[in-house]
């Protein structure tokens, strides 16, 4: 029951459960950079290159043995384009995560930066006397 208690604990802990929003945002977010990268940023470089699709770049070591509809043995390469599609896949997402990251240190600096708003400190002493005093005359 104590390792039950503990797990329950674990998980509805607050970081444990912003964690995991954060793991389905992040998998959610790559997706919509690999369709950046695919579909809108690859294209024009393809253009550029006089290929079909940057992913199809690769350098062949061994072509494939081809027996009718079969495949004997594979073909060995550097699939390089691929490579290129992937680091753009990063640094996309790197660079995405970096302004987030400095958006929210800048949020934090300013609610660090402002201004905390003291208590007044209460009467000293001296002034409870007087005041005490002025309450006992207000009296007679």
């Amino acid at each position: 029951m104590a390792l039950r208690r503990e797990l329950k604990e674990f998980m509805l802990r607050g970081n444990v459960i912003d964690m995991a929003v954060g793991i389905i945002v992040g998998g959610a977010f790559s997706k919509i950079v690999s369709s950046f990268v695919n579909d809108i940023l690859m294209p024009p470089i393809s253009i550029l290159l006089g290929n079909s699709k940057v992913s199809a770049l690769k350098i062949d070591f061994k072509e494939a043995i081809i027996e009718g509809d079969k495949i004997i043995t594979p073909s060995i390469s550097w699939n390089y384009g691929n490579f290129i599609q992937t680091i753009s896949d990063f640094i996309i997402i790197s660079v995405s995560i970096f302004f987030v990251i400095q958006g929210i240190n800048k949020l934090r600096r300013k609610k660090e930066d402002a201004p905390e708003l003291k208590p007044l400190p209460g009467p000293s002493n001296e002034e409870k006397i007087l005041m005490e005093i002025r309450d006992l005359l207000k009296k007679d």
